[in-house]
């Protein structure tokens, strides 16, 4: 018995009605925090990351999961400073 993939089926990258390449949809910078938020706390849904991943551009989501994880870790930092006695 086959085993199904649960992995989407990626389209190609041409439109074969025209033969014209598919167009990239940019997506806003908001979108890509909101994503790598969402991401990071493990709650992105199906059509969010399909929708990431079709944009094709992966270096927003890398600097902002990058810019996201060293805000939470000096924000960690700092909570633990302000907690602890000297």
């Amino acid at each position: 018995m086959p085993m199904e993939s649960r992995l989407p089926i990626q389209p190609s990258e041409e439109n074969h009605a025209t033969n014209e390449p598919a167009v990239k949809q940019t997506i806003p910078f908001w979108r890509v925090v909101l994503s790598v938020m969402q991401a990071s706390f493990g709650v992105q849904n199906r059509t969010n990351r399909e929708r990431d991943f079709a944009s094709g551009k992966f270096l927003p989501f890398v600097v902002a999961a990058l810019l996201f994880t060293a805000l939470f870790v000096l924000s960690i930092a700092l909570v633990v400073r302000l907690v602890l006695p000297e």
